[in-house]
């Protein structure tokens, strides 16, 4: 387990909401293909930082999760980048796997008029 000691300190100047958090999209290096949406904290993104493994706060669970740790699909960290009102994050990532839970290479493989 990972330490507070361990892990680099956080980025000061981005915009957390009112919950503390920053929605980071993730987009595959290589393709330039957006993989998913997912959130993090400081210390999340300071564990991403650390790991070179993206790892996110979940919402809905209430914990720290690095993608893939389940599955073994894990997002290898490249670089990230904030944006102009650095409010949200672009994280570029070596996808090792599907990203989607569905077992699809990209949580955006549905059309909004598919529905």
């Amino acid at each position: 387990m990972t330490t507070s000691s361990e892990i680099a300190q956080p980025v000061p100047d981005l915009k957390y909401d009112e919950h503390g958090l920053i929605p980071a999209i993730v987009q595959d290096d290589a393709t330039g293909d957006i993989l998913m949406l997912g959130y993090m904290n400081e210390r999340s993104l300071a564990m991403t930082l650390e790991k070179q493994l993206v790892t996110f706060w979940s919402r809905s669970r209430q914990v720290y999760w690095t993608k893939g740790e389940s599955s073994g699909n894990v997002l290898e960290l490249v670089g990230i980048r904030k944006d102009c009102d650095v409010d949200a994050l672009l994280v570029r990532a070596v996808p090792h796997g599907p990203t989607c839970h569905t077992g699809e290479r990209s949580c955006f493989y549905r059309d909004l008029a598919e529905e």
